[in-house]
């Protein structure tokens, strides 16, 4: 029996998608976990790396497990560490880059996962665990993206940019967006609702701070989507100078609906940063959305969900699940089938397909996995559209 999704698609509701900026505390752990992902890959492609990290009040503990050179000592982990956090923003009294106590506990990846994952013999290269990972695509947005959560990611960017670059001095990096959509004829036409806490300097009211952010808030959405009756929530709590890991403390890998699509579509629960690529927590799930993606643009589908499942040590994904959501031109069986003849879906596979053993995670770590443009680098190269004519032809 054909699986379906269990409910029919609704034309007229609400939905939200919260970001968070770089400089949320979960955030700058994810920023350093990728870090020291980069700087593994850059000297190792075939690197293994599972790397979380904690931070509080002036300290930060990276730990986990690795396989690579020797020359990536703790001194040098600790100095990235704090690069990452300098780019970030933070000089502050409870939280910064250069007086942080830093602690590093990065150990030998255990030989019993290695054996099962390491391609030996006759035996291809497994997955580096169980799990299930999702891909999806709409087309509510250019690029191809559920539209609460793009646009959500794309108020925090656009501060971002904005304090980085001197023009808002009196922002922080610590910062959360939400956004309420209303659809109508299931197309997103306005926001309902907007919230936006950031991080400010001393002094300044709420008022103060909406007068800041209001324009780089309307100019993030499309034209039109703010209206008289929009409610907009800045800083309710009416202040927020105390921000980072001083305010709250922050781990690796808590933010994983923000890093997809904002509860658009489902999760399989992994988290992407601090992996390696023979993760298939991130690996696979980059590939789903890259299917999806490009099944969407192959105008073979509206709505696009990839459902991809692994088991540790074994190269072939044991299912591979499409729900086109009632808005397929063709059988999602087709699909199904097709997908797995225009890529090749085991571990191996998907990293040389999409080159993924190169130093590009660190820039994922901040507003979102996907949606994203892909980059000369071959960052996010997941994002391409590259797979149209074939898939094409294969479900012809």
């Amino acid at each position: 029996m054909e699986l379906r999704s269990p409910v029919s698609p609704r034309s007229a509701y609400l939905f939200t998608s919260e970001s968070v900026s770089e400089g949320h505390p979960d955030k700058v752990c994810d920023r350093i976990s990728d870090t020291v992902v980069d700087a593994y890959l850059s000297e190792y492609p075939e690197a293994r790396v599972a790397c979380e990290t904690l931070a509080t009040t002036n300290r930060v503990v990276i730990a986990g497990e690795v396989r690579g050179p020797a020359t990536l000592t703790a001194d040098y982990i600790r100095h990235l560490a704090r690069l990452a956090i300098r780019d970030i923003g933070y000089e502050q009294d409870g939280f910064h880059w250069e007086k942080a106590e830093i602690d590093v506990f990065l150990h030998a990846q255990s030989a019993d996962i290695a054996q099962g994952v390491d391609a030996s013999g006759n035996k291809d290269e497994g997955a580096g665990d169980q799990g299930i990972m999702f891909g999806y695509a709409c087309r509510e947005t250019p690029d191809l993206m559920p539209a609460p959560i793009y646009y959500a990611h794309k108020i925090l960017k656009s501060l971002a940019d904005a304090r980085k670059s001197g023009r808002e001095p009196n922002l922080g990096p610590d910062a959360k967006s939400q956004v309420t959509v209303a659809y109508e004829n299931g197309k997103p036409v306005r926001a309902t609702q907007l919230v936006l806490s950031t991080q400010h300097a001393d002094g300044l009211s709420s008022a103060d701070v909406r007068k800041i952010v209001e324009p780089y808030i309307v100019a993030a959405l499309p034209d039109g989507w703010v209206t008289k009756d929009t409610i907009w929530h800045v800083n309710p709590t009416g202040k927020f100078v105390i921000g980072g890991p001083d305010g709250d403390a922050g781990l690796t890998g808590r933010k994983i609906i923000v890093d997809t699509y904002g509860g658009a579509a489902p999760h399989g629960g992994g988290a992407f940063s601090g992996k390696d690529p023979t993760k298939v927590d991130r690996s696979a799930a980059y590939a789903a959305r890259y299917l999806a993606k490009n099944v969407v643009a192959a105008d073979l589908a509206d709505r696009c969900t990839i459902q991809l499942a692994y088991a540790i040590g074994v190269s072939e994904p044991l299912a591979v699940y499409v729900d086109l959501h009632g808005t397929g031109k063709v059988e999602e069986a087709k699909i199904e089938a097709a997908l797995r003849r225009v890529m090749d879906l085991t571990p191996r596979g998907i990293r040389t397909h999409l080159a993924l053993n190169r130093p590009i995670y660190a820039r994922t770590s901040a507003y979102g996995h996907f949606g994203r443009t892909p980059e000369a680098d071959g960052g996010f190269s997941w994002e391409k559209i590259d797979l149209v004519h074939a898939l094409r032809d294969a479900v012809a």
